[in-house]
């Protein structure tokens, strides 16, 4: 049997990257998933063809995970469609570097708000289903930035590593629930945004890396699925860096 079978997955912001990462591989494993975007509804639905392709169940939810009233709702109408939640990852995303000197306090806030905040909002949410199966998953997207920090991103470090603490004090407070909380801290992950980058500067991370390569987003994505699983049945408030020995 599928490590994820008949599990609803609640993943935001997976129109991209490792969040589509994260989508495709829970499909994989038999999950039913419910995805979040922000903008584009014919992106969305094209995203949904192209996950469903192999028979799988998924829908995509236009919702902003940062707005507190409209997480409620999200889970809401995932709640309506699917029955259940039993997998949560706060995925949400973004960054707005800048030597803390530039940094001004709407890039802190959007950053803040947009990482931090919207993992805050969707557990909140969905705690009280979770709660009442007396089950559930929680995984916050991390990053080695918030176990390290990291000169020209203070607000992405900060949420970060907010996100940690976070993850540690939920897990704390449900475990007596059978409701665990884990953090994954993902390092040099090669996306659509680090083909941007000069390859030069890209080769020179590669080489600083124990592994020397950069990570796939299905590296975390294998990770999400391990700890939503019951592979980590006995696993609660760690956070597990995927990132090839860059912290050890």
């Amino acid at each position: 049997m599928k490590l994820l079978t008949d599990q609803v997955v609640l993943i935001t912001g997976a129109s991209r990257g490792i969040g589509k990462a994260i989508a495709e591989r829970c499909i994989a494993e038999g999950a039913k998933v419910a995805f979040t975007y922000l903008s584009s509804d014919e992106k969305a639905k094209a995203l949904e063809d192209e996950l469903s392709q192999g028979g799988g169940e998924v829908k995509g939810f236009k919702s902003n995970a940062a707005d507190f009233d409209a997480a409620q709702e999200l889970v809401k109408s995932v709640m309506d469609v699917f029955g259940t939640i039993d997998v949560l990852v706060n995925n949400a995303g973004i960054t707005r570097d800048n030597l803390l000197m530039r940094m001004t306090e709407e890039m802190w806030d959007e950053v803040i708000n947009t990482n931090l905040k919207s993992a805050f909002n969707l557990t909140k949410a969905v705690q009280r289903p979770m709660l009442k199966a007396r089950k559930g998953s929680i995984i916050n997207m991390s990053s080695v930035v918030g176990v390290s920090g990291n000169a020209g991103q203070a607000n992405y470090a900060a949420s970060k590593a907010g996100m940690i603490g976070f993850t540690k004090s939920v897990a704390q407070e449900l475990g007596s629930r059978n409701i665990r909380c884990n953090a994954i801290a993902p390092g040099f992950i090669e996306t659509e945004m680090t083909e941007q980058l000069d390859e030069k500067v890209v080769q020179e991370w590669r080489n600083s890396i124990p592994l020397k390569r950069g990570g796939k987003p299905e590296d975390v994505a294998n990770a999400v699925v391990y700890l939503g699983s019951d592979l980590s049945n006995y696993v609660t408030g760690q956070t597990l860096q995927v990132c090839g020995g860059m912290l050890t």
